[in-house]
């Protein structure tokens, strides 16, 4: 069977990361006391699992932040049980890991590897971002340490939201795609698509891989968005796909954009769907994304019966803000959408 390597100290095969779609998945909270939920958090695993969609656990829509490094194992854990039950123990699992010190990330990463997670995405801390945002030696040097040090590969986080700004460009991530072997992608929180479209070119180049070759030979470095609304133009830059929130709500419309858009690059046939349909997941996105987690929870608790309400002291929806985007209409298209495909209801005619 595939693993991380570190089961029962042996040594396994690695599970393959590869190009698609993947959720981050959401940490539910019992209401009485913000216990973890985990029938909600194996429930919804085991949704997005079915329709293609692989997992990330304890990133920034998990609430990373608001996790003990217990309830981080635990929640590995029970992803990892989830899986394999269902048949797919080839699904890698993918957890954050990122500290407020460069020794607790490697603290965090190697707990994640013990627990059965495959890959970690680390994002700097941005307590200090004042000293560190222009600061590019130290950040090379960050990434640089976490993944020589880790068990298992690390992928970049860059998400200015939640570093405190830091921002990284694309010359210093294609740097650290070189000069580190076991960093193995790249997660653009920013949704900047030209900062996408210099980093994939240049992983693309036909020399990038035997000059560069990844610790591990069967993981390439993978870029991926954080957003399903550019999916479409991410394909014809030779980008993997993205990580991101809205395929928690509808794992079947961003999987199918994903495929569409990878097929029609030799079938244009395919094309005006795929541009359809990313019409659709992208107004979704954009209206959605500005409720953040208690607006994906609260939307997850209307159509799948679960979500519940982020841990304090990050607030819930407003009862105005939880109306207007369950009444909106980009939301309503993307549900009747992610209805269709998942089989729930018949294809518009």
């Amino acid at each position: 069977m595939s693993g991380n390597g570190i089961t029962n100290g042996h040594s396994v095969d690695v599970r393959t990361l590869r190009p698609g779609i993947y959720a981050p998945i959401p940490t539910f909270f019992f209401p009485e006391n913000e216990d973890l939920d985990i029938p909600s958090f194996e429930k919804h695993i085991s949704k997005v699992a079915a329709a293609g969609v692989w997992p990330l656990i304890a990133g920034s829509m998990g609430e990373a932040i608001h996790l003990s490094p217990a309830e981080r194992t635990i929640l590995i854990r029970s992803a990892r049980k989830v899986l394999d039950d269902a048949g797919l123990t080839h699904v890698p699992i993918i957890a954050g890991t990122g500290g407020g010190s460069t020794r607790e990330t490697l603290e965090l990463t190697k707990e994640a590897a013990l627990a059965g997670a495959d890959y970690a995405i680390v994002i700097a801390s941005g307590y200090f971002a004042g000293a560190l945002a222009n600061n590019r030696q130290s950040l090379i040097e960050f990434w640089t340490e976490v993944s020589e040090k880790s068990p298992i590969p690390v992928i970049v986080y860059n998400y200015p939201g939640a570093s405190g700004g830091i921002d990284l460009d694309s010359d210093l991530i294609t740097e650290l795609a070189e000069r580190c072997p076991n960093i193995i992608g790249v997660k653009l929180t920013c949704g900047n698509v030209g900062k996408l479209t210099r980093i994939a070119e240049a992983i693309a180049e036909p020399s990038f891989a035997a000059k560069y070759p990844r610790k591990n030979s069967e993981t390439s470095f993978l870029v991926l968005g954080g957003f399903a609304d550019f999916l479409l133009p991410s394909a014809y830059v030779e980008a993997h796909g993205a990580i991101t929130g809205l395929a928690n709500l509808a794992p079947y419309s961003t999987a199918k954009v994903f495929q569409l858009a990878e097929e029609s690059k030799s079938d244009p046939t395919l094309l005006p769907e795929a541009q359809r349909l990313q019409g659709i997941v992208a107004r979704a996105d954009y209206t959605i994304a500005k409720t953040s987690i208690a607006g994906t929870k609260y939307l997850l608790e209307k159509v799948y019966g679960y979500g519940g309400l982020p841990r304090r002291p990050l607030p819930p929806i407003s009862a105005e803000a939880a109306t207007a985007v369950w009444d909106h209409p980009h939301t309503q298209a993307l549900i009747r959408l992610e209805r269709e495909l998942s089989g729930k209801l018949p294809p518009a005619l």
